[in-house]
């Protein structure tokens, strides 16, 4: 039980790992195997999903990865994304129960500990940071992330809500991400909805560069089924749903 002890103090440091973890202790497959056994036969980590595992706290016998660290771990390119991400920073709206996981290597969704871990294809290395093992887009990918894909992911009013509540964006760091994207549709909706949020304190000349490359782009914001009144904008050729300018007043009034 020593032996096994002291390997559970390697593992509730790691919180969160898999196998390969273990193996890399003990230079043996098998004997990491074992090991996985042993913890499991203790009741001093529980399987998350298959090769992933949390160490269990000693107190109440839960598990001490959070739901963070459980998503950066999942595959090696794996990191905390889009609404997820905003929760990390304590900038979401609401509380969710599904995890939004960005990854190069696809893995089928799951759940665990009452969240469902869901997977998006990424292919992008830009804007991700690591904080206490945690890996996660920083505020100005999470926004750009979460305008480009709002309607798969939370909606586009909860993602304005999340915006309201930002202080301040790097708009240095949003030209380069939106270069990377080079999507002419993107640069159009990310210049209009921050053009909404004088919170941000962000420039002229970064709305000139996203009306630039938008070009001569006509499009609907958002799905024409999903809002009954839309309103024409002639500043960035694009149809609104009437009643996100509710939200935009919200943030105005948040920000006297």
């Amino acid at each position: 039980m020593n032996v096994t002890m002291q390997l559970y103090g390697q593992v509730l440091k790691k919180r969160c790992f898999s196998q390969t973890f273990l193996e890399e202790i003990f230079k043996d497959k098998k004997k990491a195997s074992n090991a996985v056994y042993n913890l499991k036969k203790n009741n001093l980590i529980i399987s998350i999903k298959k090769n992933l595992y949390s160490a269990l706290s000693l107190s109440d016998k839960t598990p001490v990865a959070t739901s963070f660290e459980i998503a950066s771990n999942i595959t090696e390119s794996s990191f905390v994304s889009h609404h997820t991400a905003f929760e990390f920073y304590g900038l979401a709206n609401q509380v969710y129960y599904d995890v939004y996981v960005s990854s190069k290597s696809k893995f089928n969704n799951f759940e665990f500990d009452d969240k469902t871990y869901k997977f998006i294809h990424n292919k992008f290395d830009f804007g991700i940071t690591e904080i206490k093992h945690i890996k996660v887009t920083d505020l100005e990918r999470t926004v750009i992330d979460s305008i480009k894909d709002f309607e798969k992911i939370a909606g586009l009013e909860e993602v304005l809500r999340c915006i309201e509540l930002i202080k301040f964006l790097d708009e240095i760091k949003l030209k380069k991400y939106l270069l990377q994207y080079n999507n002419q549709f993107l640069f159009q909706k990310v210049g209009f909805i921050l053009s909404n949020f004088s919170n941000l304190e962000l420039s002229k000349e970064f709305f000139d560069f996203c009306k630039i490359n938008a070009k001569n782009s006509c499009r609907y914001l958002c799905n024409k089924e999903d809002y009954k009144d839309f309103e024409f904008n002639s500043e960035w050729n694009i149809c609104v749903p009437k009643q996100i300018y509710l939200i935009f007043d919200e943030g105005e009034n948040l920000d006297v």
